[in-house]
């Protein structure tokens, strides 16, 4: 006989986590079913960027909610996010500094601490960048980054500790369905039953989706990162930035080291059980020549490590939340790299989509699915180039 839960959840990642806590809250205990052990997707490869500079007001507004977590989180959640606040610098081309205007006056309008500075500033604040190109950036002082594994684990052990259950190295290999409505999973480690199921398998959503006979304009992305050990005379640590001239983002990382990830060249639709221990062959070339062209001085630097990682990516490069296919089928995926520090606010959301049939904490509807049959693509007010290309 079937195991039986009231929700079943596809996907140990950050937001299967989230969703699993935010449930618990409400007093629902959900089954979290993961093929590998938590956080070993996209999660265990993000970068851990904590911001809330998006073009786009609702993602905005869910990574401003988050914030909230990431600041609080022993009180809001339990354990240790591994939140580091650095400050965080956005670096657009001079042809978007109108954009660049705009979404600060919009980022404020919601409330975030968020301000344009200029080249003498980013000097004063960031005195190894190169800062020539720069006419305005964007500054948000109080950001930073976070641990995902460690976020993950916090929300999951919580989850546990009132209710939930976990389910590892468990892979769903068929869903079963009665009628119109999802009534469990077949996975390589028996039966499970619920009346709901949501797919959060990240890189494997799509695949996921299939079994149950939908099709989601949903693809494989790959990211590689690597560390690079800074130079002594670079200082201790420097601000986190996403760098849009150069391709790229940065952000320091305990030990003396500097996380850099790139924007371009990043293949799109390979399996994401492919080989993510190495990272491409040519990207560390190119990172070590990209960070060096905004930090002159990492020329002096040398590589500590890199990796690979896989996610979901959209057509809009925006999220899909919320309901699709059979009656009880929920979606919360194709984040498209972006996706880990907005994770506390839409696992609050989709929660209350479940269980009281509508979000209260922010306005997910834009990301609903029926949006790409529909033509309706997410594109900022005043929108910046596709980042991952």
């Amino acid at each position: 006989m079937a195991q039986t839960s009231d929700v079943i959840i596809i996907g140990g990642g950050i937001h299967g986590a989230s969703l699993a806590f935010h449930l618990t809250q409400k007093g629902v205990k959900p089954l979290v079913l993961e093929k590998q052990f938590i956080a070993s997707g996209a999660t265990g490869r993000s970068s851990g960027l904590v911001r809330m500079h998006y073009d786009l007001e609702p993602e905005s507004r869910l990574a401003w909610i988050s914030f909230n977590y990431f600041r609080n989180w022993a009180d809001m959640v339990g354990g240790d996010s591994g939140f580091v606040r650095t400050g965080f610098m956005q670096f657009v081309s001079r042809d978007a500094v109108d954009s660049l205007k705009a979404n600060v006056q919009m980022h404020q309008k919601i409330g975030i601490p968020s301000l344009l500075i200029d080249r003498e500033d980013v000097g004063r604040l960031a005195p190894s960048f190169y800062r020539e190109d720069v006419e305005l950036a964007a500054y948000e002082p109080d950001s930073g980054y976070a641990d995902p594994a460690g976020c993950t684990s916090a929300f999951m052990d919580s989850a546990r500790a009132n209710g939930a259950q976990l389910i590892q190295d468990c892979e769903v290999i068929d869903f079963t369905i009665q009628g119109d409505r999802v009534q469990g999973v077949k996975t390589n480690s028996g039966e499970f039953s619920a009346p709901i199921i949501v797919n959060a398998a990240g890189a494997w959503a799509g695949k996921i989706a299939k079994l149950i006979g939908l099709e989601l304009p949903i693809d494989t992305w790959r990211h590689d990162t690597m560390f690079i050990r800074r130079p002594k005379e670079l200082g201790f640590d420097h601000p986190t930035a996403i760098d849009f001239p150069n391709s790229m983002y940065f952000r320091p990382e305990t030990g003396g080291l500097t996380l850099v990830g790139l924007e371009d060249h990043n293949p799109i639709g390979e399996s994401p059980d492919s080989d993510s221990d190495h990272s491409k062959p040519g990207f560390v070339d190119r990172a070590i020549d990209r960070i060096c062209k905004r930090i002159p001085g990492m020329d002096n630097g040398s590589l500590h490590n890199s990796h690979g990682g896989y996610d979901g990516i959209t057509p809009d490069q925006r999220a899909i939340i919320g309901k699709a296919g059979p009656e009880g089928f929920y979606l919360t995926c194709g984040f498209s790299g972006t996706g880990f520090k907005i994770a506390p606010a839409v696992g609050a959301c989709m929660a209350e989509l479940i269980v009281d049939g509508e979000a209260e904490t922010a306005d997910i509807q834009p990301f609903n699915p029926e949006r790409f049959s529909e033509g309706n693509l997410l594109v900022g007010k005043h929108s910046y180039e596709s980042i991952w290309r």
